[in-house]
């Protein structure tokens, strides 16, 4: 049987698939916890232990497996790099795993992943014919995104790609810990609403009590919205006039607030350099497990 194997690897867990090559119905699935602060050595233990286990379910061999995980690979020097799990910065990560999983390893980052897979097997092809670009976007606990030419992964010249998070979005705004200011992550994220909420009102709250607080008129949490759609629109402007994609797709926490599918086109325009925006916002289908099947994807 022709199978697709992927992990998707995240600072709290690791996720493990493993794929027929014709269908999304997977032959096994398989979540450990990450324990990263056992270090570097353990978390490629942890994944060889998922990989093991895919097996034992499945009766199948590894023979090629596809990673996602926060950060990018150099292309200058093979060094994993801004991940924020930090044990695997400055790591030749997708070697490790090759020689500690004896198969050979494709990796890419986690928004990466989730663009691919929303863009071959989600989102896109439910509503758009042959989609030339699609942006893939992770709001939540961060903001990352991905760029899909032509059903194939854009990673850049420095592997970079998609990293609209750490524009300045915000001059002499909160710090960053990419060493800026101001960042799109520091104003539109999930933690950096609820932070500025937390300055408004000295209140801390979840953002999704925020957001029934905004829907309920509170003049504070009103502010907060108008932070998220307006930033968003700014953000995403500057995107959709150099990339033009077919389609923005949106995940994360941050990325189920309905008001960014029904506000957003409206407030994007001020910004555009065109006269109408057809560009499509997106849903995402595939929920939580878009990441680990883009994963299982790469080969």
């Amino acid at each position: 049987m022709n199978t697709k194997w992927g992990i998707d690897l995240g600072g709290t867990k690791i996720e493990g698939v493993v794929l027929p090559e014709s269908s999304t119905k997977p032959l096994a699935r398989l979540r450990l916890p990450t324990e990263s602060a056992k270090g570097y050595d353990h978390i490629l233990q942890q994944v060889n232990r998922v990989v093991q286990g895919l097996e034992e379910a499945t009766g199948l061999q590894r023979y090629q497996i596809g990673v996602g995980t926060p950060g990018a690979i150099d292309p200058d020097d093979g060094l994993l790099k801004n991940s924020n799990t930090l044990a695997l910065n400055a790591e030749r990560l997708d070697k490790d795993l090759a020689r500690v999983l004896d198969c050979e390893v494709r990796m890419e980052n986690d928004a990466n992943c989730f663009a691919l897979a929303e863009t071959l097997l989600g989102a896109v092809p439910a509503i758009i014919d042959n989609p030339r670009v699609v942006f893939g976007v992770i709001m939540g606990t961060g903001v990352g995104s991905g760029i899909v030419f032509d059903g194939k992964i854009w990673n850049g010249r420095h592997g970079i790609a998609g990293e609209w998070g750490h524009n300045v979005l915000e001059p002499g705004g909160q710090p960053c810990y990419c060493g800026k200011q101001g960042c799109v992550e520091q104003v539109i994220s999930g933690p950096s609403l609820e932070a500025y909420y937390r300055r408004l009102t000295g209140a801390t709250l979840p953002l999704k009590d925020i957001v029934e607080r905004w829907r309920e008129g509170e003049p504070e949490a009103l502010q907060i919205k108008e932070r998220l759609l307006d930033g968003f629109a700014k953000a995403i402007s500057v995107v959709i006039n150099i990339l033009d994609p077919d389609a923005v797709v949106l995940g994360g926490g941050v990325g189920n607030i309905d008001e960014l599918y029904t506000e957003t086109q409206a407030r994007i325009m001020p910004y555009l350099f065109n006269s109408r925006l057809s560009t499509t916002i997106l849903r995402p289908t595939l929920g939580d497990s878009a990441g680990v099947y883009g994963a299982a994807m790469l080969f």
